[in-house]
């Protein structure tokens, strides 16, 4: 996949343009008075614009399909349009094609702004910046890096680490890619410790909207869990601040992107699954605070026979904010941590278990409210107890998929259109944009 081209790029953004083409193409014919790729990664302004734009992009385009791809996969929801992409992604199996466009859609964007990444670090290494703001700058970047090796890795058994200009870009396990992602954010962890964002960076890019040092320590704890280091997991998930918040703001101009596939138009392309899409065997207390946060009674199936929802939470209206991480999810990273590590501590589980289910103070309203665990205290039992927590504490976050075959949940049949299966493939395949171009791609994986 080619690096896309920052010219190109920023003249959209500084138009406030949500949506983006997919690459570059090569009869674009140069504008005089516009800047050139290296005015934009030599200059200060061209790189504060460059940090805007990168999360402008994950969090309209990008973040629709970490959300929905994997939502329909593993039934968090239900399709309610005959557009091919979702008709495809919910029968599954092997009629999920590598031209869908929900799996392109993925593929694409995450390689878009990991690229967009390495220029804003590249760029923030070599130009004259206050202290502050090129740690700060070199940090942001590493964390969004970050974060699209960790999808990708959470969708596809092979991951793109580096993008490449002459499409010959490898592919490495998405065991290596989660261990990139923990280095990259190791790495923007130490820097702002030596060396903290400095007010011009503070102001300009986060805006108050997004704590940088505390974030990256919620997603290294993350990807310490998907990568099995429990211990580090812990540690990091300790040291998160969850009375701060982290969150994607939006516009009129760079809405919600899940309010875009679910409300706009009163038009929906999905809606949420009754019982989060959890089959009956996982049983919810009827006053959990999450299920009327997130879900409001509908009492329909959709075209397929699935029970769904009308839908709450963080996608109501087309400026509403969305989480980065949710403080909840690091409770359960340390439930599900203490019991997968090599010296178990169950009491250590269930005191973070405990910690999810009473909950009444989420800085979010992600709020259980309910009673303290009381079922047995076997490493399996608990394991169920958790993932069934994260299905509802972490409902539409993109980490279903990943979730759904970490807690061995009953493996997809090959059969499209088994809705009874809990998830409908392992993993996506290579979209053919990719495979068409990079002879590097790897063989689809079966299911």
């Amino acid at each position: 996949m080619k690096k896309i081209n920052i010219k190109y790029l920023l003249n959209r953004l500084l138009a406030l343009c949500a949506v983006f083409t997919m690459v570059s193409c090569d009869t674009e014919f140069p504008n005089p008075n516009s800047p050139t790729d290296l005015q934009i990664i030599n200059s200060r302004e061209g790189l504060l614009n460059l940090s805007v734009g990168i999360r402008q992009v994950y969090s309209t385009s990008t973040l629709r399909f970490i959300i929905e791809t994997p939502a329909i996969t593993t039934r968090e929801g239900g399709i309610t349009t005959t557009f091919l992409n979702m008709v495809e992604l919910e029968d599954g199996a092997s009629a999920l094609p590598n031209f869908n466009s929900n799996v392109e859609g993925l593929w694409a964007n995450l390689l878009r702004v990991n690229g967009m990444c390495d220029n804003l670090i590249e760029g923030a290494s070599n130009v004259q910046l206050a202290e502050g703001t090129r740690s700060g700058m070199i940090a942001y970047g590493h964390l969004f890096k970050a974060m699209c090796i960790g999808s990708m890795a959470q969708n596809y058994e092979q991951v793109i680490i580096n993008t490449s200009l002459d499409n010959q870009a490898s592919f490495v396990s998405r065991a290596d890619g989660y261990a990139e992602a923990i280095r990259l954010l190791t790495e923007a962890n130490t820097l702002l410790t030596n060396t903290p964002v400095s007010t011009e960076f503070e102001t300009t890019i986060l805006g108050g909207q997004i704590n940088l040092p505390n974030t990256i320590k919620a997603i290294l704890a993350r990807y310490h869990l998907f990568a099995g280091n429990y211990d580090n997991a812990i540690t990091f998930a300790n040291q998160v601040d969850i009375s701060i918040a982290s969150q994607f703001t939006y516009d009129n101009l760079n809405q919600n992107p899940v309010w875009g596939r679910v409300f706009q138009n009163n038009n929906p392309n999905f809606k949420p699954r009754d019982n989060f899409g959890l089959p009956a065997s996982f049983v919810f207390d009827a006053n959990d605070g999450r299920l009327d946060f997130y879900l409001t009674d509908l009492d329909d199936d959709n075209q397929n026979g699935l029970a769904i929802e009308d839908l709450k939470g963080f996608f109501q209206t087309n400026n509403a904010p969305i989480p980065v991480y949710l403080p909840g999810e690091m409770s359960l990273i340390m439930a599900e941590a203490n019991v997968r590590k090599a010296a178990p501590d169950l009491a250590a589980a269930v005191n973070a278990i405990n910690a999810v289910r009473t909950k009444n103070n989420d800085i979010f309203g992600v709020n259980a409210n309910i009673a303290a665990y009381s079922g047995a205290t076997t490493a399996e039992a608990l394991l169920l107890e958790i993932y069934q927590n994260r299905r509802a504490e972490l409902f539409l976050t993109g980490m279903s998929l990943e979730d759904s075959r970490r807690f061995n949940r009953p493996q997809p049949t090959n059969t499209p259109q088994t809705f009874t299966d809990e998830r409908n493939r392992n993993f996506y395949p290579y979209p053919v944009t990719e495979r068409n171009n990079n002879p590097n791609t790897p063989t689809d994986p079966n299911i």
